[in-house]
């Protein structure tokens, strides 16, 4: 895990790598808010979030 500030006065953002959320997966579930939501990379390697 990373972290980056891009300038001074902004806030600093956690940086977490796709490969340690997925650990090998093709699709991770998120709890947000009492909402569940289905992260998944696809065939050409990009990511998608669904509700």
């Amino acid at each position: 895990m990373r972290e980056y500030t891009a300038r001074p006065q902004e806030r600093t953002v956690r940086v977490v790598t796709s490969e340690s959320l997925f650990r090998g997966t093709h699709e991770i579930g998120i709890e947000h808010s009492g909402s569940m939501y289905r992260l998944k990379i696809t065939r050409q390697g990009k990511l998608i979030l669904n509700k």
